[in-house]
């Protein structure tokens, strides 16, 4: 999750919810997302809520798995006394951070809290992001025997000056290994690609492609990589040692990469996402641009039930004075508007293929439709069906589509 929080409303010690959440709570999936904010060092592109050993303030590591539980208890009894249906976690995902950088056996724990908790649904998605380096053979047994069920590493590139300038640790040599030991192991394997890094080439971009499509991955994600203000690698270009990203070089890598996924057998079915079918696309995700509920477990982390959005404390010294004194870890929060769930629902569900009900956008958007299928931006028949879907070029322009839709 990313570090930088929204301000709002102060959050209630005691985590209880408004009664506005559960109208409708049943149609909705529940998912758990579990932050694990360490990392043994800090790439100079990410600005997410991640820690090395020297910024933890006299927090431990060891500790963390003991606290996250203690939330998911809260979490339990704040949906409970909210009178939230009860319902079975669709999707379980452990992000960071890197949170194969605990003992396996934490993971096992804090999976098993939330299984004794609130149990799993039938054909239930259980993932764990992982660093090429920070698992062995071992380790993903381990996983799979803990009731994952799928594994997903931040594989970013094939090119080692590229891996270089990202500031990952991993040799790109490593990769067929960890995926051949988690399809031993009877996990699924996504693969975390990054295009765009400063002084990459086109031809560079396609070296790690190809190398993504030999391990025969069930599912990729490949993002262009953004300058976040406040990260390394923003000051290193604003001082002028590396340039900054081009928009067209990334548009061309994109573009070779939808081209070569899809005739590898992959669909896309989110603007950065592509799997080898609608069985190893990751649900979890989808449960956020679709406007599921979640719970976010963890330093940072944050979570939507009903319309009501809370985060919490950042650092995990804060996150384990709070869990210590069986407080709310929540920072802060904020119930969405119907207006603000609508205009959240455009930003999100038109980046997934399946599409914005044209019924969601007020009588502007739906007049700025017909401009954007002439702009050759949505597609047509998908219109007339009642969808908003991108086209190629939607996809490279999904940001001032969504504009559009929501100015026009």
């Amino acid at each position: 999750m990313p570090s930088a929080l929204p301000i709002a409303d102060p959050a209630p010690l005691d985590g209880l919810l408004p009664a506005s959440v559960v109208t409708g709570a049943s149609s909705r999936n529940f998912g758990v997302y579990l932050h694990v904010p360490f990392c043994r060092v800090r790439c100079g592109y990410c600005d997410f809520n991640t820690y090395t050993s020297d910024e933890l303030r006299g927090a431990k590591r060891g500790n963390f798995a003991s606290q996250a539980i203690a939330e998911i208890a809260l979490a339990q009894s704040v949906l409970r006394d909210s009178s939230v249906p009860e319902r079975k976690a669709s999707t379980v995902f452990f992000g960071g951070g890197t949170p194969t950088i605990l003992p396996v056996s934490d993971l096992a724990g804090m999976l098993h809290a939330v299984v004794e908790t609130w149990g799993l649904a039938e054909g239930a998605e259980v993932t764990t992001e992982a660093n090429p380096d920070s698992v062995d053979r071992d380790y993903l047994f381990a996983l799979r025997a803990a009731g994952f069920t799928r594994v997903s590493f931040g594989m970013q590139s094939a090119v080692p000056y590229v891996l270089a300038t990202l500031e990952r640790t991993h040799d790109p040599e490593r990769i067929p290994l960890v995926v051949q030991w988690a399809r031993e192991a009877g996990l699924q394997v996504s693969l975390d690609l990054i295009y765009g890094t400063p002084g990459e080439t086109l031809a560079d971009w396609e070296i790690s492609v190809s190398q993504a499509l030999a391990q025969h991955p069930d599912h990729i994600s490949a993002y262009a990589l953004i300058i976040e203000d406040g990260t390394k690698l923003a000051g290193q270009i604003r001082r002028g040692l590396v340039a900054m990203p081009d928009d067209d070089v990334q548009a061309d890598m994109y573009e070779l990469a939808d081209s070569r996924f899809s005739a590898a057998g992959y669909q896309w079915y989110e603007v950065s996402n592509w799997a080898r079918d609608g069985a190893f696309r990751s649900a979890h995700n989808l449960g956020y641009w679709v406007g599921h509920d979640w719970w976010g477990v963890g330093p940072g982390a944050h979570s939507h039930v009903g319309g009501v959005r809370w985060w919490n404390v950042k650092h995990p010294a804060a996150y384990a004075d709070r869990m210590a004194a069986g407080l709310s870890p929540a920072a802060g929060r904020e119930t969405l508007d119907d207006e603000t769930r609508r205009v959240e629902a455009v930003l999100l569900q038109t980046r997934v293929r399946a599409g914005l009900p044209v019924a969601r956008l007020d009588p502007a958007g739906r007049t700025a439709v017909a401009g954007l299928i002439a702009d050759e931006l949505v597609d047509a028949r998908a219109a007339l069906a009642g969808r908003v879907e991108l086209t190629m070029r939607g996809r490279l322009l999904a940001d001032a589509v969504v504009r559009r839709l929501l100015d026009d």
